[in-house]
């Protein structure tokens, strides 16, 4: 930023209001040494691709890429052009498109790890989109920032899996599978889910949520969309 410059356009802006220059000839004075700059900085500038290639994957032979994908950083191994689908791996939080090595690259494709068995299910982990998991039985329980999915173990995992679980069943009231509704317990009181959405439930409702039935939570259900309760917009703080 070059402020003086920008401080003397100003002052030239006001001489061509007010007639004392000719603004075709401000413009050229301008435009022409700064085509020559842009045109300089295009030849000689590396072009930015927002991607990286690191090298190549010694066991398939292609490509191996650090880029910017929809949720984020990451890395990925081969083309979408190839006829085998390219495989990704999200970049851990210390890491970045810049500094990457293909060594710390092919590391990031060790998941998903099988830790093994509990209950005669396989315990995974894996990253997702909302950050790493464990899954266990086709249910999938987050792991805190604190726990390294690349190093954890089947010992340390079965707790978790179990705690979460049991968190899990202590918050569930009633379950329409089928229809794929859940009345569920908050912390404000007992509430409906429905996919991503959540419903409120009355007073009344809320004292008798383990009876309710799959009729009356529907009837909710389409009441509320019908006419969604107002927002109402929280009143800021005084100092």
């Amino acid at each position: 930023m070059d402020y003086n410059f920008t401080a003397r356009i100003e002052e030239e802006f006001d001489e061509v209001a007010s007639g004392k220059m000719k603004w075709n000839s401000m413009l050229d004075d301008f435009y022409t040494p700064f085509k020559k700059d842009v045109e300089k900085t295009i030849e000689t500038a590396e072009r930015i691709k927002g991607e990286r290639e690191l090298g190549i994957d010694a066991q398939s032979g292609k490509k191996v890429l650090a880029r910017m994908g929809r949720y984020g950083p990451m890395v990925q191994i081969g083309d979408v052009s190839d006829e085998e689908k390219p495989r990704f791996a999200k970049l851990k939080n210390t890491q970045s498109i810049e500094t990457i090595s293909l060594d710390e690259a092919m590391d990031l494709f060790r998941l998903p790890r099988n830790l093994g068995t509990f209950e005669d299910k396989d315990v995974v982990v894996n990253i997702g989109r909302f950050g790493p998991y464990i899954a266990h039985d086709n249910k999938f329980y987050s792991l805190g920032k604190e726990i390294d999915p690349y190093s954890i173990t089947l010992e340390e995992g079965i707790p978790i899996v179990e705690s979460k679980r049991k968190a899990k069943e202590e918050r569930t009231i009633k379950v329409f599978e089928k229809e794929k509704i859940q009345v569920l317990r908050g912390p404000y009181g007992p509430y409906i889910k429905q996919g991503l959405k959540n419903y409120k439930l009355s007073k009344e409702q809320q004292e008798r949520a383990a009876d309710l039935s799959l009729e009356e939570v529907t009837k909710t259900i389409e009441e509320l969309k019908a006419n969604p309760p107002k927002k109402t917009a929280r009143r800021k703080k005084r100092n």
